[in-house]
């Protein structure tokens, strides 16, 4: 009994911890897992029968931490006008034509890629008589980040190596956006939360709203994307949707972000190893005012 009470204690403290990702990025690693720390502590109540006040308390403490994560499985918002097709390619994808005829059936306004390597750039050309408009940023000498549009951008585009973004402004009914494609490393201890500052600094200096297309590596109720859809003034395109599999455990860490949020449907792999998503979110009206 002293083994289970002492596992308990440890993922009853790593729980705890996934709530503190904004003082240091372990917490978000850990609400990576968040899911499973619960799930565990759940099946460690069977072995205290004999302890009925201890096991509703482990119970309550599981089903309190599951309740954090369960609004973000709900379809809260309605789709949008505005359509983005978001997808990590996969480095040597093994189904560009497959992958580029889910695109163009799915046909959305605009594309965010990630992990656009020299294998799978040819991907850009199948789409480029749809998506004539597209900025590539290389953030590694092999991959990249992308983003596609049917409409010209009003500027030149931006790339941030720093951590993974191409940038474009377009012109949309409801005003100027920037639609941007955004690739985050792995969280602590890997560069995320450095990549996380810089990312803040620059979402916050944004004189126009923004779609956000990317791997975030990071799922939704983590503190990192709550920070950054503060500092972008957008909201999470839901329900969460499983996009990457950690051997047979799937978790959501690719996303779509908009002011007016908006509803994601899951699309298949089509030869990489993460699933897209397509997002029909809302942008900000020009009556809205200024994101911040």
């Amino acid at each position: 009994m002293q083994v289970i009470w002492g596992l308990i204690a440890v993922i009853v403290a790593a729980l705890g911890l996934s709530f503190l990702g904004a003082l240091h990025g372990i917490g978000d690693s850990l609400a990576v897992f968040r899911v499973g720390l619960c799930v565990a502590l759940l099946a460690l109540t069977l072995a205290l029968r004999s302890h009925r006040k201890a096991r509703l308390c482990v119970v309550a403490v599981a089903l309190s931490g599951m309740a954090t994560m369960l609004w973000h499985k709900l379809p809260l918002d309605t789709p949008g006008p505005i359509s983005i097709y978001q997808k990590n390619v996969f480095h040597s994808n093994t189904d560009l034509p497959g992958l580029a005829q889910d695109i163009l059936a799915a046909d959305p306004d605009f594309v965010t890629l990630q992990e656009v390597s020299i294998a799978n750039q040819a991907l850009l050309e199948m789409l480029s008589e749809v998506y004539p408009h597209q900025l590539l940023c290389r953030y590694t000498d092999r991959s990249g980040v992308a983003v596609l549009s049917r409409l010209a951008p009003v500027e030149t585009g931006h790339c941030e190596r720093r951590y993974g973004m191409a940038r474009i402004l377009v012109d949309l009914p409801d005003g100027r956006h920037y639609v941007v494609a955004l690739h985050l490393s792995w969280p602590f201890p890997g560069q995320q939360p450095n990549q996380l500052r810089r990312l803040l600094n620059d979402l916050d200096a944004f004189d126009h709203p923004v779609l956000i297309g990317g791997d975030f590596n990071m799922v939704p109720w983590s503190s990192a994307l709550s920070r950054i859809a503060r500092a972008s003034g957008t909201q999470h395109a839901g329900p969460a949707r499983t996009t990457f599999l950690i051997g047979s455990v799937p978790i959501s860490i690719d996303h779509v972000f908009a002011p007016g949020g908006g509803h994601a449907e899951a699309r298949p792999l089509l030869g990489g190893d993460h699933f897209g998503l397509l997002a029909r979110v809302t942008p900000q009206s020009d009556t809205a005012g200024p994101k911040n």
